[in-house]
């Protein structure tokens, strides 16, 4: 039996679900995924890292955007074009190797040469591919978190990312007045999309309670307003980048909780719910934030 709707402020439902195995490649639509507490399963698992050990992303190698990817029979299976499929084991992991991602130096897996070699040849230079090592904490900003301690992959620094169509409907109204055809949410590369709240509802609520059926929930907390880079502008079908989308995030969407850089999309993170199914069309609940 399904538990009782929820006295709340906003009542949403989930529309899209969206994992990214590969940090800045290609995401994967689902209809359900396990939540950890870390995010989605297998979200940000897996990253690029130069000679160095450093991450690497579109933001420096736009091409990134080309290589696709896919769960197929305990697998993690990547494409790219002109290249064979490149298949990995869900659970496979060669020698340790640390790696940098933005300030956080982590004790990670080498994913061994033959994905290294993939990797460099698609990309045009000296690359491996990195696994996060599940033993290893890596915490968020407790600045941003309030001072509970949450947990992350290889994210860019929070468990999820939280938007909803109607923050996209609304940047598309805007991209076409202005001579612009629309863009798709793979841009902004979200894991939960909501369906039923106004543009832009995401950053003005407090915790979000997910029903994941027979009377269980979930709860994430929006923190931290997504900070856009680059990467927006980037097409993922074409890997070519043109600046229209974030000049017209530009002219609405300056924020002053990060000194007026352009924001969209809520960071989150797990307060409750490891170990529970996130699936589309299940009921959201939270009520309005006030600072």
């Amino acid at each position: 039996m399904s538990a009782e709707p929820i006295a709340a402020d906003v009542q949403a439902t989930i529309a899209q679900l969206w994992v990214y195995p590969v940090k800045s490649c290609a995401g994967i639509s689902l209809t359900e995924v396990e939540l950890t507490d870390t995010g989605l399963l297998y979200d940000r698992a897996w990253m690029v890292v130069d000679a160095d050990g450093e991450f690497v992303t579109q933001r420096e190698l736009p091409r990134m955007a080309l290589i696709q990817t896919a769960f197929k029979m305990g697998q993690l299976v990547l494409r790219a074009p002109g290249m064979l499929a490149l298949h990995l084991a869900l659970d496979a992991a060669e020698g340790p190797l640390k790696v940098r991602v933005w300030d956080d130096e982590v004790q990670a897996y080498d994913m061994g040469d033959l994905a290294a070699q993939w990797f460099s040849d698609f990309l045009g230079q000296p690359l491996r591919l990195a696994r996060f090592d599940p033993e290893v904490r890596r915490v968020c900003s407790l600045k941003w978190t309030g001072g509970r301690e949450a947990v992350t992959q290889f994210a860019d620094g929070f468990s999820l990312l939280v938007t909803s169509t109607a923050s996209l409907d609304e940047l598309n109204t805007r991209l076409g007045a202005a001579g612009h055809g629309p863009v798709e949410m793979l841009r902004f590369r979200p894991n939960v999309v909501l369906a039923g709240v106004e543009a832009h509802d995401e950053d003005r609520v407090g915790a979000m309670r997910i029903g994941t059926g027979d009377g269980a929930s979930a709860l994430i907390e929006p923190v931290k307003p997504c900070g856009r880079c680059p990467i927006p502008n980037i097409d993922p079908a074409t890997a070519t980048s043109s600046p229209e989308v974030n000049d017209t995030l530009q002219v609405y969407r300056q924020d002053p909780r990060l000194n007026g850089a352009i924001t969209f999309g809520m960071n989150a993170i797990v307060l409750e719910g490891d170990g529970q199914v996130l699936r589309i069309g299940q009921p959201v609940s939270a009520d309005w934030k006030f600072d």
